[in-house]
């Protein structure tokens, strides 16, 4: 199907999945845990710790999420090169903690297609539930920005959110990238060679493999839960951001941060002061 307002409503199918411990622990160490003190974040990377039980970044909802949200929408597509597709914009709602395995589904659908003249923008939505109660785990909404594909005649849709001031972003939280991070990550499913093949990278434009925008947003995720929730996934809500520019396995990354509530605003930037996330905003509660 051609990218223009017919797309709005298109239901992205529900899916049956899946995953164990093992799978939360990877996608833990995936974002880093552990990595500067292995014994601060055993919660999450162990499952047999004296006196600990496993539990589960709640970020971890977006892998079952993009599959349909993403993965689903990309099946729906007829003609659209995808070489032109960008992530623009994450969010993950937390409704419930997610367990450490479970067998849940996982439905999508498009919630807002805009057109941007020389692009285009698609929202979709998908919820992973409980497969048994029915209970909802997380809503995850993605937004596609598809360079090439506006100019029919559909609504333009709202602006970028307006950035949060310099002068109130008043503390920061500072992590560095592994050299083999993004090979790290793309093991929780996520094998696009963009992230791991030098000749690909260079193709796209790239001097080296970038490291995956979603594996910054779960290491950004992980801090600040660390930071304003003392590591406890019950009180995560939510968490949203903007991809701004690309980044590489290695760089620093310096979350810079606003706001003492329950929601803070943030902005990431790497060691040469290039902004990789923007409009971020972490919610407890």
């Amino acid at each position: 199907m051609p990218i223009n307002d017919e797309l709005i409503g298109r239901r992205l199918g529900v899916v049956e999945t899946s995953w164990t411990s093992r799978d939360t622990r990877l996608y833990a160490l995936a974002v880093g845990a552990g990595g500067v003190d292995p014994e601060q974040e055993l919660q999450f990377t162990t499952e047999n710790s004296a006196g600990i039980n496993q539990r589960v970044l709640p970020t971890f909802g977006v892998i079952d999420g993009g599959r349909v949200g993403v993965g689903g929408l990309l099946r729906e597509l007829e003609d659209v090169d995808l070489s032109r597709m960008l992530h623009g914009a994450q969010e993950v709602e937390q409704h419930r903690e997610l367990p450490a395995s479970a067998e849940a589904v996982t439905s999508g659908r498009v919630t807002a297609v805009w057109d941007k003249g020389k692009a285009a923008v698609i929202e979709t939505e998908s919820v992973t539930s409980d497969a048994v109660s029915g209970e909802r785990y997380v809503t995850c909404r993605q937004s596609l920005f598809f360079r090439g594909y506006g100019g029919w005649g559909g609504e333009r849709g709202p602006g970028a959110g307006s950035p949060v001031p310099e002068a109130e972003l008043d503390r920061s939280l500072k992590a560095t990238t592994r050299l083999d991070q993004a090979l790290l990550y793309r093991l929780t499913g996520d094998a696009n060679p963009l992230h791991s093949d030098p000749a690909y990278a260079r193709g796209a434009g790239f001097p080296r493999p970038i490291l995956h925008g979603m594996c910054v947003y779960g290491m950004v995720g992980r801090l600040l839960l660390n930071e304003f929730a003392d590591g406890d996934p019950a009180a995560f809500h939510s968490l949203r951001g903007r991809f701004s520019a690309p980044t590489y396995p290695g760089d620093d990354l310096v979350v810079s941060i606003s706001g003492r509530g329950p929601e803070h605003r943030f902005v990431v930037d790497n060691q040469r002061g290039e902004r990789i996330l923007s409009d971020g905003r972490f919610v407890t509660g």
